[in-house]
């Protein structure tokens, strides 16, 4: 299973590049000012890419590390934004990587590409590694996609869209439901290529 993973992210991020470029993401930079506004000093960022994301945070002081699957991406963050940057080779749902805590986590469009199980996990990870009182963004796709009920039907609310691509559908029930136990105190509709929540929660009692 994690050799499909690995093959599927290690074929398609070419392509991601060229469709994405080395913009950041709107809720990257929405993101960065908010833990910019709360002093956040190192931040975790699982499903780290090829770095678009990762480098507003950079720019604004904070220390970065990433958690990234595919080789392809790594290299090509290393290629175009150096080499000072920590990045884990692995999949998220080997979490931990590191013994250490991260005043923020900003885990971008990917938590919807897990399945039940695995989204509990890398939530529980996250908090985990968080400081007390640190906080931890998720941005998860929405069932107001025009992808949503699209493919073919896994389980509820998720669905496979294309061959490889496995995606939940959130809304704000299935959100209170993941994330209530995770500190989550603010939820928001953002648009991007697609319209998805951002999500965060703050750690305020040791582990979830």
């Amino acid at each position: 299973m994690e050799d499909e993973k690995t093959e599927f992210w290690e074929a398609n991020f070419i392509e991601k590049k060229e469709m994405w470029g080395f913009e950041p993401a709107k809720s990257a930079i929405i993101a960065r000012d908010f833990f910019v506004e709360k002093s956040l000093k190192n931040i975790l960022v699982p499903g780290f890419g090829y770095g678009r994301n990762a480098q507003v945070f950079r720019e604004a002081g904070i220390e970065v590390t990433g958690i990234e699957i595919s080789k392809t991406a790594i290299e090509m963050a290393r290629n175009h934004y150096g080499t000072e940057t920590t990045i884990h080779y692995g999949s998220v749902t080997d979490m931990p990587f590191d013994n250490k805590q991260y005043d923020g986590i900003f885990c971008y469009s990917l938590i919807h590409l897990l399945d039940q199980a695995e989204r509990e996990k890398l939530i529980a990870d996250c908090y985990n590694q968080l400081v007390e009182n640190g906080y931890m963004i998720f941005i998860a796709i929405s069932k107001k996609a025009p992808t949503y009920g699209k493919g073919e039907l896994i389980s509820k609310d998720r669905y496979e869209i294309f061959e490889g691509v496995k995606m939940f559908f959130y809304d704000q029930e299935s959100i209170e439901a993941e994330f209530k136990n995770a500190g989550l105190f603010e939820v928001t509709e953002v648009e991007e290529n697609f319209p998805f929540y951002f999500i965060k929660c703050q750690k305020n009692s040791g582990k979830l």
